[in-house]
C-alpha cells in the first residue's frame, strides 16, 4: 500500500511539473481580454469526460456580461440534455493589463486569473456533486481565442493531482 501510495504521489507531482506557463503567449494574436470578449451576451456548448474520455455530460451556457471597465460580472446559465439547470455568476477584478482576481459563490477563495496574447488561465477549487456526495476539484481552465470570435476553453479536473476529469467548451459571442 505504501508504495502505490508514494508512486501516486510521484505520478501527481510529474503531471503538476509538466503545464505550460501563460506567458508563454504574450506574442500570440488574436489578443484576448475577457472584460471585452464576454460583454454582452455569449453562448457556448459542452461536455463533460471522465478520465476514460468517455463524455458524462453535455450542456449549453447562455452569459451575460458587463464590464464596467474595472469590474466583469459574467451570470453564467447552465443547461444540461438531462434538463439539469446550474447558474453561476463571476465577478472579475482587474488588477492590470494581465491579471484578474475572480470569486463566484461555489468556488474557494479568491481565484487569480491571468491572459497573455490568445490565451486565459485560471486555477480554482470547485465542488462538484458526484453520486449524492460532493467531491472538491481542483480546476486547471485554460481558454484559447481563435481568429473567428470562437474562443476554445478546456478545463482539467484534478484530485490529489491526478486528472480525473476533463471539460470541453467553445464560446461564441451571440450578435446583437
Amino acid at each position: 500500500m505504501l508504495r502505490v501510495s508514494l508512486m501516486l504521489l510521484t505520478l501527481g507531482l510529474l503531471v503538476g511539473c509538466g503545464a505550460p506557463s501563460i506567458e508563454r503567449y504574450a506574442d500570440t494574436e488574436p489578443r484576448l481580454d475577457i472584460g471585452d470578449y464576454f460583454q454582452g451576451q455569449t453562448r457556448a456548448w459542452g461536455m463533460v469526460q471522465d478520465y476514460r474520455g468517455e463524455v458524462q455530460r453535455r450542456f449549453t451556457v447562455l452569459i451575460d456580461g458587463r464590464y464596467d471597465g474595472q469590474t466583469l460580472v459574467l451570470d453564467e446559465a447552465f443547461v444540461f440534455e438531462d434538463g439539469e439547470t446550474q447558474r453561476r455568476v463571476w465577478t472579475f477584478e482587474r488588477q492590470d493589463a494581465t491579471t484578474w482576481i475572480g470569486h463566484a459563490s461555489d468556488v474557494a477563495g479568491p481565484v487569480t486569473a491571468r491572459q497573455y496574447g490568445h490565451a486565459f488561465h485560471m486555477r480554482y477549487r470547485l465542488p462538484i456533486e458526484i453520486d449524492g456526495r460532493d467531491i472538491t476539484f481542483t480546476m486547471d481552465d485554460w481558454m484559447y481565442l481563435q481568429p473567428d470570435r470562437r474562443l476554445i476553453n478546456r478545463t482539467a479536473m484534478r484530485k490529489f493531482g491526478l486528472t480525473l476529469g476533463e471539460i470541453t467548451l467553445v464560446f461564441e459571442p451571440v450578435d446583437d
